[in-house]
């Protein structure tokens, strides 16, 4: 199922995507929310599945309706970085041992199309497309990449925007230059993982204005997913509702030759992940 959340900011309802990738159905009157708890609830997914395949949810007006982030009540975003052997090689870092973590907070996630904008005093705003993996059930100490896959309850399409020089020249973790506001634009769907039968075959691609700056595949991780929610299972639960955003493929702005082409505000960002929809920000002025 396509699922995702639709309205005003702060006051999104429940929606459902059609197998027409047109038609949105509404899922108020079943469930009050996309968010962890009912992706823990199988007995909740199962009414969806069957009012769905009923033809008899109500039909929502696409065209006139803000589509929001899909996943509201957002636990935790965790985040792996240099993920990606090519991305690796074009920022001159060394394939990591272990994968790299930091966070996110929540408060980052706006909606695939809702504006982003360029902090005060950046110089170097830079984008990333990503898979964003959204836990299913409590994950504690896993023994296996096949038990971390089968803790997934669904996939979407992540934009870690970052500022580089907040991140690598202001000293202190990465955290300072990837929690700015609205750095992490998320949707359009919840895409479940049925529907997802091979997280390491999804093409991942990345537009600024109109140019193509990122081509490439999850197969190219370094730390597949399954295998990614098992490592950081070791280190901290990893709760319903919970984010992972899985890293980047090559092509960011600090990868490229001097100049490089950072973001500034008129700047417009498009990015797509098989399978996972669409998402597309204007940028803006902080």
């Amino acid at each position: 199922m396509k699922l995702l959340r639709v309205g005003t900011a702060g006051a999104e309802r429940p929606a459902l995507l059609d197998p027409d990738g047109v038609t949105l159905r509404d899922l108020s009157g079943l469930v009050t929310d996309i968010d962890g708890a009912l992706l823990a609830d199988d007995d909740a997914l199962g009414r969806i599945r069957d009012a769905a395949a009923s033809g008899e949810l109500p039909v929502l007006d696409g065209d006139q309706v803000r589509v929001g982030a899909p996943l509201g009540r957002i636990g935790k975003i965790v985040c792996i970085g240099l993920n990606y052997h090519d991305h690796a090689a074009e920022t001159g870092s060394e394939i990591p041992a272990e994968p790299i973590i930091f966070f996110k907070a929540p408060d980052t996630v706006v909606g695939p199309e809702d504006t982003v904008l360029v902090p005060r005093g950046s110089l170097k705003t830079d984008w990333e497309v990503e898979l964003a993996v959204v836990i299913g059930r409590t994950a504690r100490y896993l023994d296996s990449a096949e038990e971390g896959l089968a803790y997934v309850g669904g996939y979407a399409v992540a934009h870690d925007v970052s500022e580089r020089a907040f991140q690598i020249e202001r000293g202190g973790t990465w955290d300072k230059g990837k929690n700015c506001e609205t750095f992490n634009p998320l949707g359009p769907w919840l895409v479940t993982a049925d529907e997802v039968p091979d997280p390491q075959a999804l093409g991942l691609r990345l537009w600024v204005n109109g140019d193509l700056k990122q081509d490439g595949t999850t197969a190219d991780q370094i730390f597949g997913v399954g295998e990614v929610v098992r490592y950081v299972s070791q280190f901290m639960t990893l709760y319903p509702g919970d984010v992972i955003n899985t890293g980047t493929p090559a092509g960011v702005a600090m990868g490229r030759p001097e100049p490089k082409p950072y973001l500034r505000a008129g700047d417009v960002v498009e990015l797509e992940i098989d399978g996972l929809g669409r998402q597309r920000q204007v940028f803006k002025d902080a």
